[in-house]
């Protein structure tokens, strides 16, 4: 069972994480990038010798991880019943193509939902630039414990999601996912089997393996500045969104966007399967 004030308190190490331009590479296959390879925009994430070349800025999600914390057992979390909920990024300066970030994580609030309905858990997770001290990028998650519910309860609130506008878009880009996107997009860190095992998948209750959820966070980033910003990957700052319903290898990702002021709201589904897989979305543009 969660222990409310010990979880608030517990501490993580410094994570240091030294990545190179393959690296940066490899993280923009893994989205799906170079399938055309005449494409100025996809060489920009995938050739380093490319004009302009640089890391996609929703790789900061796959940096400084520090690992799946909650299988530790002093946690007291059922972490077999752990879902991704939501997931935002900041960016406070470009990330750069290679370099070593330092990140640091911690709980910023949890909330017991009931018995029956499991707990809320807020992290956050801040980079620096080791060599400079430069602050590159916040990460805030919300995990969806539901074996967790019933603690006790805590003042900590629900944290509202974005409320998407009415009406019909105002423009939309697919992406069609390679068939092979999920076992290229492991190699950047989760290694979960879910991803590649069909026999593991079936358990689970799938057809085959699914695509990670932050994989699909990728390319809605992606096509949001290939739409919006003439494909300046660099002009994204800001994004949030949940998760909603996996995606398959293979499947088109269709990114419906408004866009309001200073801010560009938006959902992705499945053109297949006419399924929202990402919802509650709002980005900003520098």
């Amino acid at each position: 069972m969660i222990d409310y004030d010990a979880l608030m308190r517990r501490e993580f190490p410094v994570v240091e994480h030294t990545y190179t331009e393959k690296d940066t590479i490899l993280y923009a296959l893994g989205l799906g990038l170079g399938t055309d390879p005449l494409s100025p925009s996809h060489l920009r994430a995938t050739y380093e010798r490319a004009e302009g070349f640089g890391a996609l800025p929703a790789m900061v999600n796959v940096l400084t991880y520090p690992g799946f914390w909650a299988m530790e057992p002093d946690t007291g979390l059922t972490w077999q019943k752990i879902l991704h909920g939501e997931q935002s990024l900041t960016l406070h300066a470009p990330l750069p193509a290679k370099g070593t970030l330092e990140g640091r994580t911690r709980i910023t609030g949890i909330v017991d939902k009931g018995a029956d309905k499991g707990a809320l858990i807020y992290s956050e997770r801040e980079m620096t630039d080791k060599a400079t001290g430069e602050k590159i990028a916040t990460i805030v998650s919300t995990s969806f414990a539901r074996g967790d519910g019933g603690f006790g309860g805590s003042d900590d609130p629900v944290r509202p999601v974005h409320k998407m506008p009415e009406g019909e878009p105002d423009t939309f880009y697919d992406f069609k996912t390679p068939e092979g996107a999920a076992l290229v997009y492991r190699l950047s860190g989760d290694f979960n089997p879910l991803h590649a095992d069909p026999a593991v998948a079936k358990q689970a209750g799938f057809e085959r393996p699914i695509l990670h959820g932050l994989c699909t966070l990728g390319v809605a980033s992606w096509s949001i500045t290939e739409a919006l910003a003439e494909g300046d990957f660099t002009a994204l700052t800001h994004l949030q969104l949940r998760f909603s319903s996996p995606v398959y290898p293979g499947e088109t990702i269709r990114t419906e966007m408004w866009t309001q002021g200073d801010g560009i709201s938006f959902r992705s589904r499945v053109v297949e399967r006419d399924v929202v897989v990402l919802n509650n979305g709002l980005a900003r543009l520098r």
